[in-house]
């Protein structure tokens, strides 16, 4: 698939809340890479995978949501590379609560039903925010 072809399959279109939000994770990165993925926050995890052009692996601190059958992930804001290439790659590595997970077939999903994974509190705050997609993962 061609990076169009990815961004109009996430439904991505780039916006100027989109690109403070983009601002503010990428700020925020570094303080917290340290804490994502460990037991004390399940509900920070990293999320490692391969750049679709390079090859090279990349580990990104995300905010995520545990389901039955995966993991249900927000998409904060548009053009987001780590969704363009995990939906290109067709799977990641989640570190959640201290542990790997293979996560495989990636969909982008609604905000109605991507909120529906999260809790009272979470959800409440994801409400407010202005997330449209969220993108679920699989457990093989």
């Amino acid at each position: 698939m061609t990076t169009t072809e990815l961004r109009q399959a996430a439904g991505l279109r780039p916006s100027p809340i989109s690109e403070l939000l983009r601002r503010m994770v990428a700020s925020s990165g570094p303080l917290l890479r340290p804490l994502a993925g460990r037991r004390l926050i399940p509900i920070w995890a990293v999320i490692r995978y391969n750049g679709r052009r390079s090859g090279r692996e990349y580990a990104v601190p995300i905010a995520i949501a545990p389901t039955p059958e995966g993991f249900v992930i927000p998409m904060p804001f548009a053009g987001a590379q780590w969704v363009l290439n995990v939906i290109a790659a067709g799977e990641c590595i989640i570190r959640w609560k201290g542990q790997d997970w293979l996560a495989v077939e990636p969909e982008v999903i609604s905000k109605v039903e991507g909120a529906k994974s999260f809790g009272p509190v979470p959800r409440f705050a994801l409400h407010h925010l202005p997330i449209e997609r969220f993108l679920r993962l699989h457990r093989p």
